[in-house]
């Protein structure tokens, strides 16, 4: 009976890695191609690390470390210094192409500087977007509960609708910390792009 029971554990944890594999080789090869292949450790590692985060700090006493600004700043900015020396060792002097669009001579040195001030900021919208969207949601959380117990002497009615309301939003926020895991991948997948000649 217990290795029938080891088989059926072992079936159902390979099933359910297998299809964990799937998603993350079909989010590369909608964003890259066959090309981004070899990044795919590197994708599992970083999609599964933020969405495990994100859904430990809905736990009761969860520390909501995706809320860190430090913490997530010091991920994006290692992963796109990353996929920058990346490039540059993948395809030399070519790369700085990304920097420099098609355009007249007049203005290519102010679109130059536009494209290159972009390409810094992506590495703080990436973590601000992450944390604003975490902190947002338990910000709410934390005002609503605090609410909620002060009408607890007010009316049991009251509380009621404020339990309700609470459950209301940790179900959003449940889905909310699925899609910023999927969009922070998403975006890392889109600037590894940039490697392979795609558009920014």
């Amino acid at each position: 009976m217990s290795r029938y029971y080891n088989i059926v554990s072992t079936t159902i944890f390979q099933s359910l890695f297998e299809y964990q594999i799937k998603f993350i080789l079909n989010l590369i090869k909608q964003q890259i191609g066959i090309f981004g292949y070899p990044y795919i450790v590197l994708i599992y590692s970083l999609f599964f690390s933020i969405l495990l985060l994100n859904l430990l700090s809905l736990l009761p006493f969860g520390i909501a470390l995706t809320s860190h600004l430090i913490i997530i700043l010091y991920l994006s900015l290692s992963i796109c210094l990353g996929i920058f020396f990346e490039g540059y060792i993948r395809l030399g002097d070519i790369f700085y192409k990304i920097f420099l669009p098609s355009s007249p001579l007049i203005m290519l040195p102010l679109l130059l500087l536009i494209e290159v001030f972009s390409y810094i900021i992506r590495m703080f919208s990436l973590a601000i977007r992450l944390v604003a969207n975490i902190m947002a949601g338990h910000t709410l959380i934390f005002i609503i509960s605090t609410f909620t117990l002060l009408l607890t002497s007010i009316n049991f009615i009251y509380l009621l609708i404020g339990i309700i309301l609470i459950c209301v939003i940790m179900l959003l926020e449940l889905g909310v910390a699925c899609l910023q895991a999927y969009v922070f991948t998403i975006l890392i997948l889109i600037y590894i792009n940039d490697i392979y000649g795609g558009n920014h």
